[in-house]
């Protein structure tokens, strides 16, 4: 378990440190070093990265599958063949993600990633779940089956965490009745509480954010912006996260859901401390383009993946990305030109502290778990590391 991985650009949460290295001990970083480091003993594995990236293993709050696969497919393969396909390109730590179905799905699906955290040996941590519905505006259901949504019901609700320890995170639309009590229970759990999939206007959204609602998901998509009602021009979910400075959004980085103009906007105005990349990938991430089922191989919808974008059959909307998370860096840096340090940041230490995990994931510092990956000027990763054991080395 002990490693040093030397001759490398640390990416760090501010800087590039030109050369350095990490050691590791028992799947913790123990030391980060500049130069070529202190002579270690023969008990340690030496790995020479060759003057590529050294960055803390990326973080991934919002993905519906990969592969292949989705995890409302409900099944243990599923879950393991989905996350390793997203750990070969530099996810280290992921929260597998629903999408609106029937309650005996979602119910089926807690109980086989309850079972999958037992029996799938190595892969990225799995850090929890996400719930994405079904409590959404339908005007803005985007790809979300109409078939399920609805405003919150709380013995509903309930019912759901009660059934489920591993939910980490749930998105909303906070104008819906029942909403803002909803974001007030989730937060009292611990539980991040998102605004999506809304049509809420400012005064809605600055309301739900003193209920409890924190985040943003997938910023742009599926919610309202400036818009009349009655001659009266209103904010929506867009220009309110930018007007309520603690918010803190998410964004994907594909290079198809947002443009580079957005791309710059978003950063320009919220900056990397408030920003995360996510994929919000369906299972069509890392496979050939074609005709695929966005959510479970029973009941999800059918989706065509063309031009690097999954969407409705009738193209009127996107249905989810395929992207994977070297992409969303590799777009942040060579379409947006964020620096590298930025980018690797909204992929790692913000999504760390918006799940509250910072204090062992994120950035590569003394004490925290030996989460890397190593990637060379084009993102292409070249080594996963999972808690000190290499998953993947293609160095």
């Amino acid at each position: 378990m002990k490693k040093v991985l030397k001759n490398g650009k640390i990416v760090t949460p501010i800087r590039i440190i030109d050369s350095g290295g990490v050691i590791i001990d028992d799947g913790v970083i123990v030391d980060v070093f500049k130069g070529d480091g202190p002579d270690v003993g023969d008990d340690y594995d030496v790995i020479d990265v060759q003057g590529r990236y050294i960055a803390p293993g990326f973080i991934d709050i919002h993905t519906h599958g990969a592969g292949g696969y989705d995890y409302m497919d409900g099944t243990i393969e599923a879950i393991e063949k989905a996350s390793k396909m997203h750990m070969s390109h530099g996810t280290t730590t992921i929260v597998p993600t629903t999408l609106t179905s029937t309650m005996d799905e979602l119910f089926a699906f807690f109980d086989c990633y309850r079972q999958a955290k037992k029996e799938i040996k190595g892969g990225p941590n799995l850090l929890g779940l996400h719930l994405e519905g079904p409590y959404f505006s339908m005007e803005q259901k985007g790809a979300q089956d109409p078939r399920y949504i609805k405003n919150p019901d709380r013995d509903e609700y309930l019912k759901v965490l009660d059934h489920s320890d591993d939910i980490v995170r749930w998105t909303v639309a906070p104008e819906l009745e029942g909403a803002l009590e909803m974001g007030r229970e989730l937060s009292n759990r611990g539980i991040v509480c998102s605004i999506g999939h809304s049509n809420a206007v400012y005064e809605e959204v600055l309301e739900a954010y003193e209920n409890g609602y924190t985040h943003v998901t997938h910023l742009y998509s599926g919610m309202s912006m400036v818009r009349r009602i009655n001659a009266y021009r209103y904010s929506g979910v867009v220009e309110s996260s930018y007007l309520i400075d603690e918010m803190t959004v998410e964004i994907i980085a594909d290079g198809s859901h947002l443009p580079e103009s957005l791309l710059k906007l978003i950063y320009k105005i919220k900056g990397p401390d408030k920003i995360c990349l996510v994929t919000d990938s369906m299972r069509a991430a890392g496979m050939p383009e074609g005709e695929y089922r966005l959510g479970s191989l029973e009941d999800g919808q059918v989706v065509i993946v063309e031009d690097g974008v999954a969407k409705l059959s009738d193209r009127s909307a996107f249905a989810g990305s395929v992207a994977t998370a070297d992409m969303l860096v590799r777009t942040m840096t060579q379409i947006a030109h964020v620096p590298m340090a930025d980018a690797v940041k909204m992929l790692t230490l913000t999504p760390a502290r918006v799940m509250g995990i910072d204090n062992e994931k994120g950035s590569l510092a003394p004490s925290k778990d030996a989460d890397i990956v190593v990637f060379d000027d084009n993102i292409d990763i070249k080594l996963v590391m999972v808690g000190g054991n290499v998953e993947i080395n293609r160095l």
